[in-house]
């Protein structure tokens, strides 16, 4: 089997060509909010009935499951360690307005280091072949768009685990992964509070199957066929398109589509933003969790928008 890393942005193409949004993630009870930590002792209870897929996953077998862990440790790893070292602590501090975020971060990071080497000692004593790190890109242009990725990436972690939890036979393994599980919800709940949401916007948090923290995941892996635009690009024909705003990112982040086509955003996280346009044509507003913003395409051209109040987040609506 191909290492899971490998696999990263196939995996995003058939999930966008399966849904054009994430919106259906939230109808089958899989939506992953941008905030909080992702209960997972609750994963046994009716809370879950509408998502079978997520505690039914087809993973080979327990090293499977330790190498999709693994993916994920390496992502967060390697952002943290880059990052911190490019920014270094007075920028760190600035952003988050917060003179001991650049030592937490730190510790953060060294826990992310520590779970890639747990993580890569137990596949070794399985007989089975660690995943390698991969190269990333992660998009931010400044502290605080680092840890606005940070809050993204951790939510998606915790999330993750507790989607996988339930397939692990192993007791021992089980144990083990529920208390990295538990760590990285912690961190997930500083970088909200960094970024100014909740740190337990609800009382019950859904999981994520493999295919959705795949499709998360996969946009900050470097490819070499990749064209770099945001959220992958989609080919979208008829009356009507539709994008997700999820994990301060458009997805997709470049559409294509006919002349009057109307096309609607949905704001997926509990982080407002807004779809505006680079030409001052269209402008949504604040949008919060849920809601939703459409515009249609009268005329041919490439239009470019923006969140004003992420401006790395972008996207492009070609329309011809």
């Amino acid at each position: 089997m191909r290492p899971l890393h490998a696999r990263f942005l196939e995996e995003i193409a058939a999930e966008q060509e399966r849904t054009r949004s994430r919106r259906s993630f939230v109808g089958s009870g899989a939506k992953l909010a941008a905030g909080g930590a992702f209960g997972f002792a609750l994963a046994g209870t009716a809370s879950l009935s509408s998502a079978p897929s997520i505690l039914a996953q087809d993973f080979s077998g327990d090293v499977d499951i330790l190498n999709y862990a693994l993916t994920l440790e390496h992502l967060e790893h390697a952002f943290y360690r880059d990052g911190l070292e490019a920014l270094g602590q007075a920028d760190i501090a600035n952003a988050a307005a917060n003179d001991e975020a650049f030592s937490l971060l730190n510790a953060i990071r060294d826990h992310e280091q520590a779970h890639v080497e747990a993580l890569t000692q137990v596949i070794n004593d399985l007989a089975g072949e660690p995943v390698a790190e991969a190269t990333y890109d992660f998009g931010y242009e400044d502290a605080a768009g680092f840890l606005e990725v940070a809050m993204a990436l951790e939510n998606t972690g915790v999330a993750a685990y507790a989607g996988a939890a339930p397939s692990i036979s192993d007791e021992t393994i089980l144990t083990a992964a529920l208390g990295i599980h538990s760590v990285e919800a912690r961190h997930a709940a500083f970088l909200n509070s960094l970024n100014m949401a909740s740190p337990f916007p609800q009382a019950v948090d859904m999981p994520l199957s493999r295919d959705e923290a795949l499709a998360i995941a996969g946009d900050f892996i470097v490819d070499e066929d990749t064209s770099g635009s945001q959220g992958g690009e989609s080919a979208v024909s008829g009356e009507s398109a539709q994008i997700g705003i999820d994990m301060f990112r458009f997805l997709p982040g470049s559409i294509e589509v006919a002349v009057g086509t109307t096309v609607t955003w949905t704001n997926l996280e509990i982080i407002p933003h807004t779809v505006t346009a680079d030409d001052g044509s269209f402008d949504s507003g604040m949008m919060e969790l849920d809601d939703t913003f459409s515009y249609t395409f009268d005329q041919a051209g490439s239009f470019s928008y923006f969140c004003e109040y992420h401006d790395n987040m972008t996207g492009v609506v070609m329309v011809g």
